[in-house]
């Protein structure tokens, strides 16, 4: 069965709309939180978040319809006004004309791409490069992103693609490959501790 594959279903069996309800409920408040984790950087208009690791992991989470749809509606929240981006940038749907548009608009297709790579990972660790598997399925997503950011940097906001790729992507390289191994280790957490009850 498909749901299986998803690790959200695993934690909490519970079935029907309003279980889904639930599960893309706390993904979205997990989304707002990551993001407000932010730090600015002087040399860039876009600020250090947790924004990757809440689409990464929600995706992992959820698998890829549910947490494209987490993604979205948490998109359309920001897009109205209420304060779920990073605290950092224009309010509202302006966000959408700013330095960071290229990479919330990655956000849903690299949430279903991560999800649709991690249903086929999830529950396999003790098979051979399983967590290769998964991590796959995160490089996957956060280039998407990246791909995005970098686009819109250097074609939208008219930085170009080598300023774009200093000020886009090289400086968070180091926090992506640290979110990364976060997601795994914690997924990797969860299903051992999962089959030894």
């Amino acid at each position: 069965m498909a749901q299986s594959r998803v690790l959200a279903d695993r934690i909490y069996s519970g079935e029907g709309i309003a279980a889904d309800a639930a599960r893309i409920i706390a993904a979205n408040i997990l989304l707002a939180l990551c993001a407000h984790i932010a730090i600015p950087l002087p040399w860039t208009p876009v600020p250090i978040t947790g924004q990757t690791f809440g689409i990464l992991l929600v995706a992992v989470l959820l698998g890829s319809r549910r947490g494209t749809v987490a993604v979205v509606l948490y998109l359309l929240e920001g897009m109205a006004g209420l304060p779920v981006f990073a605290p950092f940038g224009a309010p509202g749907a302006a966000r959408f004309f700013g330095p960071t548009a290229g990479y919330l608009l990655a956000y849903p297709p690299a949430a279903f791409v991560t999800g649709w790579l991690a249903e086929r990972t999830a529950g396999i660790w003790f098979v051979r490069f399983a967590g290769l598997r998964l991590t796959g399925a995160l490089i996957a997503g956060d280039t998407i992103i990246f791909l995005g950011g970098c686009f819109w940097l250097a074609i939208g906001a008219g930085l170009g693609w080598t300023h774009a790729f200093y000020s886009g992507l090289l400086p968070f390289l180091p926090g992506e490959i640290m979110k990364m191994a976060l997601i795994v280790a914690t997924v990797r957490g969860v299903e051992l501790a999962r089959q030894r009850n």
